[in-house]
């Protein structure tokens, strides 16, 4: 993922996604503010630190449902709850576009539990079978 992938992801479209709040707090210093991004090309959202590439959630859109198949984030940028950030502006995106949500992806699932306004993205009879 690492070096190669900031000419990469200039070379292809992708779409701002706000997310609610950067980490570490602004103005701190320490690195740069993530941002994420919808590169509907490669089906994922991903996550930047400045011009890298830190992580992406992979998806499968389909009509009216977003399903969320795997997250990955670089150990390089591991620890810095990048991956909740990532979730938090996909989700927030999927909300946005009216589409239903199926978190076959562990994280994913993982962080709608623990952000219970998330859960009526998912169809009320798909919950049961994820948990939720």
């Amino acid at each position: 993922m690492g070096a190669g992938g900031s000419g990469w992801a200039k070379r292809h479209r992708r779409r701002h996604v706000t997310v609610a709040r950067p980490w570490p707090p602004p103005g701190t210093g320490e690195f740069m503010d993530p941002h994420v991004t919808d590169n509907p090309s490669q089906s994922r959202f991903e996550i930047h630190e400045g011009e890298d590439l830190a992580g992406f959630a992979q998806y499968h859109a389909y009509k009216d449902e977003m399903a969320f198949l795997h997250t990955e984030i670089d150990q390089r940028f591991g620890g810095r709850g990048l991956a909740g950030l990532l979730i938090n502006g996909a989700l927030d995106a999927a909300r946005e576009r009216g589409l239903r949500v199926l978190p076959y992806c562990p994280f994913v699932r993982g962080w709608i539990t623990k952000h219970p306004d998330y859960v009526e993205l998912v169809p009320q009879q798909d919950r049961a079978r994820f948990g939720l």
